[in-house]
């Protein structure tokens, strides 16, 4: 049928891809400042300052999050789906190489202590989030190069430490504000000046090569990822199944109540610490200053006291803990990077789950329990699709339920997103259907921000790939939540409901699909705001807020669902 769908791609982000894709199929190594051009065309909202010849500090620091810290010495990237890939291109021992991740992205990646990153890939979506970066990256470190020649040669950069002064020349020097240059100390942390150093006398540029990147290979790693679990886990083909996409920690804290039974330790930690950050907020809660729940800054507070000395214990506690009840961490091993969990549901104490999880409901149903929860550390684009589809071929699948991060055209940081339209730019479809959650799921959990339902989504190629007419034209058809990972997802929910593959580039109607369907967004960026991104800042502790109530809304549902399939089948 005739339809006006928005479309997440203009022509100068449409030859951007064109010209990457064709440039990568060349077996020799293609330098990055070949995209120069075209990336600096693409006009994009998470690096509008490329034209310019100051520097952009956002797009720099976003950049450099979710690159290894190695970069500034890395010469060539390497691409690749797992390690028989890289075997069979003539690097046999990446493993053994240095392994090191970024701040804000997770990839495994391994440094060779030269010049060479090697980096597994999940999907098409991994290249479209790392070559930008890189030529963004690229792009910023050179201009400060440059405006770096301005610097006087017989003032030390150590000069920046003691005397204020020669800040504020280092500010005028390299065109950078005096926050800017803060964030950079920070993320930087005792490096900073050592780093000034190396923007002072180098400039970049970085060659890449992709190893083979055939549909075939990234459904090949993704079987491997999910064998590993399989090695690990047999019971995962014959249980019934609940699979979640969302991260590592809130569901394993409120399943377990681990930090509520540490209390008082924490407690003490937190008063007697030198945190002065920490033990504000703390108070605030205690006199009710603040809404902020108890449980979540005490979930916050165990990691904070875990990577202590007196407090390290407690790690190895927390994991005999979680064993005992049923919670099982599995590592990727050979390919890329997404840790999976399971919990068995019988294995739970309803005494130490964290009550709001309770609420009245009576919980000792779970021992009859059978079921099992997968969780997976939440993928990015299409890899949902590749993982989704690899687990539901394979296990008994109960119910399919996502929360991850967005950024919103009409909401707040820290509020949460319930969407029941996406708009794929994968398939190009506009998928219907209908979010198992509401409003009222949610809200009761959430002591700040608000939660918005019945929202329209819209899953875009890669943070990169935006600019400012894209987000017009999705604001002005009611599109305003921008994530990356429910298109595929749908894609993949469509395939285990229905007997042929996704279509393309039509409307497709989900609502009724057998399988229980949940998606929560919680909102981490407003491209909207000029200039901001998530190079701009981070989540506070308050952030955590709306990652708690979603996790608690989606166990929730799961103990509903399970109730009823033990105590009321058929």
């Amino acid at each position: 049928m005739n339809r006006t769908v928005p479309r997440a791609m203009t022509e100068e982000i449409q030859l951007y891809r064109s010209t990457l894709y064709s440039l990568l199929r060349s077996t020799a190594e293609i330098k990055i400042r070949t995209l120069e051009g075209t990336h600096t065309g693409m006009n994009s909202l998470m690096h509008p300052g490329a034209r310019e010849s100051i520097p952009d500090t956002s797009a720099f620091i976003y950049s450099a999050m979710r690159l290894p810290n190695c970069i500034m010495d890395t010469r060539l990237v390497i691409l690749g789906q797992n390690a028989s890939v890289f075997r069979q291109n003539g690097y046999p021992n990446v493993e053994e190489w240095q392994l090191v991740t970024a701040r804000a992205r997770r990839r495994r990646c391994f440094f060779n202590g030269t010049d060479t990153l090697a980096c597994y890939i999940a999907s098409r979506s991994d290249i479209e989030d790392v070559v930008p970066a890189l030529t963004a990256y690229q792009i910023e470190w050179n201009k400060m190069h440059v405006l770096f020649q301005r610097w006087p040669k017989e003032i030390d950069l150590k000069a920046i430490d003691n005397d204020e002064k020669y800040l504020i020349l280092l500010s005028e020097t390299l065109e950078i504000s005096i926050d800017d240059l803060d964030r950079l100390r920070t993320i930087w942390r005792g490096n900073f000046i050592a780093i000034l150093r190396l923007i002072q006398q180098k400039d970049l540029s970085f060659s890449i090569r992709l190893l083979g990147g055939s549909l075939t290979q990234y459904m090949r790693a993704t079987h491997e990822w999910f064998e590993n679990i399989k090695t690990t886990y047999p019971e995962v083909i014959d249980r019934p199944v609940y699979f979640v996409s969302s991260n590592t920690h809130s569901i394993a804290n409120i399943l377990t109540g681990f930090a509520l039974q540490h209390e008082e330790e924490l407690v003490y930690f937190i008063e007697s610490s030198n945190d002065p950050d920490l033990q504000s907020k703390w108070s605030d809660i205690q006199s009710g200053q603040v809404r902020a729940s108890k449980e979540n800054f005490l979930y916050y507070a165990l990691k904070k006291y875990q990577a202590t000395a007196q407090g390290f214990d407690l790690v190895n506690e927390q994991s005999i803990d979680e064993a005992d009840h049923g919670i099982l961490r599995i590592p990727s091993e050979h390919t890329f990077d997404i840790e999976a969990q399971v919990f068995e549901l019988r294995l739970l104490d309803p005494g130490q789950i964290d009550q709001r999880l309770a609420n009245g409901m009576d919980l000792s149903f779970l021992s009859k329990s059978d079921a099992i929860v997968l969780n997976i550390d939440y993928p990015l684009g299409l890899a949902a699709y590749n993982i989704l589809s690899t687990v539901s071929i394979h296990t008994d699948l109960c119910g399919v339920y996502s929360m991850g991060k967005s950024a919103s055209l009409n909401a707040a940081r820290g509020d949460v997103i319930i969407p029941n339209v996406c708009q794929d730019e994968h398939s190009h479809n506009t998928y219907l259907f209908d979010n198992i959650f509401s409003a009222v799921d949610v809200a009761p959990y959430l002591k700040y921000g608000s939660v918005l339902d019945n929202q329209k989504a819209i899953c875009v190629l890669g943070t990169f790939l935006q600019n400012a007419h894209i987000m017009d034209v999705f604001f002005n058809e009611s599109f305003s939540d921008v994530e990356m990972e429910l298109g595929n997802l749908c894609s993949a929910v469509y395939e285990a409901t229905r007997p042929k593959r996704y279509p393309v580039d039509e409307i497709v109607n989900l609502q009724g699909a057998e399988l229980d369907f949940g998606v929560l967004h919680y909102v981490s960026d407003t491209p909207m705001s000029k200039g901001k991104n998530l190079g701009a800042g981070t989540l506070s502790y308050f952030g955590m807020d709306s990652t708690y109530a979603c996790s608690i809304a989606i166990m929730k549902r799961i103990f509903k669902r399970e109730y009823r399939r033990i105590e009321r089948p058929g």
